[in-house]
């Protein structure tokens, strides 16, 4: 599994994509507003690099990097994302994307909304707490003491496993912090979000526990 689609190509997406190619991956990158758009990404990437619609991206990619906001109407690749692993680095932003009231609500966390509208995919939520400049800043080689820690939620194994193959790869420890009615708890505000900085695998896994739900006001 050496092809990543990236969906997303903002700071996230792009970080992402540079971190892929420097640790071997090819990368099939997509963005909003068409491959054409990509140039220079694809330039700087280098040749294991090339630009893409979301479809393509998504049934390029061996595993696919969903590095978008979620809408409540779908618009990503259904049919090319089924049957694949899809890393979700979304977060819950209601002052940028609006209130979802089954967010809002403790019903359901952003990351289920996500898997329920790729019903044949298997979702992770992954490198959702920590900034993209510390992809490359952060990291370090297995073993390293104290090593970054990232959380992962998930409710397939096979996903959990996949990310924290691609986690110790870049260079972090993992929390498995699943399944995705869990996921909440790396999310904007809580503990495990405001030590993005840093924090060992028994520091997140701390912060993981110590994390409480946000009340949203009800809308009306």
């Amino acid at each position: 599994m050496r092809t990543i689609g990236i969906i997303g190509a903002g700071e996230v997406g792009s970080q992402l994509a540079r971190a892929a190619v420097a640790h071997g991956y090819e990368v099939v990158v997509a963005n909003s507003r068409g491959p054409e758009t990509l140039t220079h990404l694809v330039r700087e990437l280098g040749p294991s690099a090339r630009a893409a619609t979301a479809a393509d991206a998504a049934e390029s990619g061996d595993f696919v990097i969903v590095a978008v906001p979620l809408k409540l109407v779908n618009n990503m690749p259904v049919e090319q994302l089924a049957g694949k692993i899809v890393l979700d680095t979304n977060n819950y932003m209601p002052w940028r994307d609006g209130h979802f009231p089954a967010v809002d609500s403790g019903e359901k966390t952003v990351h289920e909304l996500r898997q329920e509208q790729l019903p044949a995919s298997k979702v992770a939520k992954a490198f959702t707490h920590i900034q993209a400049p510390r992809l490359f800043l952060s990291a370090s080689p297995p073993g390293t003491p104290g090593r970054h820690a990232l959380s992962v939620s998930s409710d397939y194994p096979e996903a959990v496993d996949l990310v924290t193959r691609l986690y110790d790869e870049f260079g972090f420890d993992t929390v498995d912090n699943s399944p995705l009615s869990e996921s909440w708890r790396s999310g904007p505000g809580q503990p495990a979000w405001r030590s993005h900085a840093h924090q060992t695998r028994e520091q997140l896994a701390a912060n993981l526990a110590n994390a409480r739900r946000i009340k949203y006001p009800v809308r009306g």
